[in-house]
């Protein structure tokens, strides 16, 4: 489920971390990541994903 969830992290970064955490923190961190730049919202995700 993990190999999905970094998929879809991929395409939409707080997608995955909405699957991962819920509406929480790091979900509106990573929306702000990801306007700021593409990358550092796959980062993010990515992180919170693998992290658990």
């Amino acid at each position: 489920m993990d190999l999905i969830r970094i998929i879809i992290a991929i395409l939409l970064p707080p997608l995955g971390v909405f699957l991962q955490e819920g509406l929480g923190k790091h979900f509106w961190i990573n929306i702000i990541l990801t306007l700021c730049g593409y990358l550092p919202g796959i980062i993010h995700a990515v992180y919170i994903i693998a992290k658990r």
